[in-house]
């Protein structure tokens, strides 16, 4: 009885935290509307804490034009999945505006924002229903050829014909009966299906072998010809190919350019970089 009380206890204390939690900003009555954005962002002086106290990001501002792929480095905690959380507006900013195509992201619904963004996360997630289903959750309507198609662009479609019912097989909740690598190419293709004007990669290969990796590279170049791409990366051998490489540290952008650029300044990115491959 006393476990179940504590258990009990501690469960009542994260509820109530939640229940005492600020509510979100409602959205604008009259929201901005932007149906497939071209793909122009700008940060403009942002500054941003979980803390109105404690800034994490002070004046941060940079551009990012249509179809430039930005890759964000640093160390763990630098910041880097923050500045992709801002972009898609999961946080509210303490200063400055982002803007996407001119417009205001404060100024538009988070659903009309969110719409033209695809995702990879470094984490996974997949839910209980068939392999088909899983790759349709970013566009529920899709047609079996679509979702074929995309399989097909993410490398995928391969083993999942090898599967006992293709792709009819049925996933448990925690897609155990896929291995890591199998389960991040499905998130992959997800964004294949969805095909939106941008997209952001979090760490997006990490769970996949190496040669994997090479074939989903010629993918996503593919993909993202054309798109503004956000690439958060450790691997630095994935990014030199970057339009603009954001070097973060303690939440602040140090240094930002291209490849070539930033090795010749021999600061911060230098030195991460030649300590991956001295």
């Amino acid at each position: 009885m006393i476990n179940s009380l504590q258990s009990a206890l501690a469960s009542a204390k994260r509820t109530f935290e939640l229940l005492d939690d600020e509510e979100e900003i409602p959205d604008p009555a009259v929201p901005a509307v932007l149906e497939h954005a071209k793909g122009h962002i700008a940060f403009d002086h942002i500054s941003f804490g979980y803390r109105p106290d404690r800034l994490l990001m002070k004046d941060i501002s940079f551009e990012a034009k249509p179809g430039q792929k930005i890759a964000v480095v640093g160390s763990t905690g630098a910041g880097k999945t923050t500045l992709v959380n801002l972009l898609m507006r999961f946080y509210e900013l303490n200063g400055g505006k982002i803007m996407i195509d001119g417009v205001n992201t404060a100024e538009m619904t988070r659903s009309g924002l969110r719409r033209n963004f695809g995702m990879v996360l470094q984490d996974t997630w997949l839910f209980g229903g068939t392999v088909a289903e899983n790759i349709a959750y970013s566009k529920p309507d899709a047609t079996r050829e679509e979702i074929i198609e995309a399989a097909r662009a993410a490398k995928v479609d391969y083993f999942i014909r090898t599967m006992p019912q293709g792709y009819d097989t049925m996933l448990d909740n925690e897609a155990a009966n896929l291995s890591a690598g199998q389960r991040q190419l499905i998130t992959i293709a997800r964004v294949f299906l969805c095909d939106p004007p941008i997209i952001i990669l979090d760490e997006a290969t990490s769970s996949v072998d190496t040669r994997t990796e090479v074939e989903i590279g010629k993918a996503m170049k593919k993909l993202m010809s054309g798109r503004t791409s956000f690439v958060i990366a450790h691997r630095l051998s994935t990014i030199r190919d970057a339009d603009t490489i954001l070097f973060m540290e303690n939440g602040t952008i140090i240094e930002q350019g291209s490849h070539t650029e930033l090795l010749k300044q021999n600061g911060a990115y230098a030195s991460l970089y030649y300590s991956q491959f001295e």
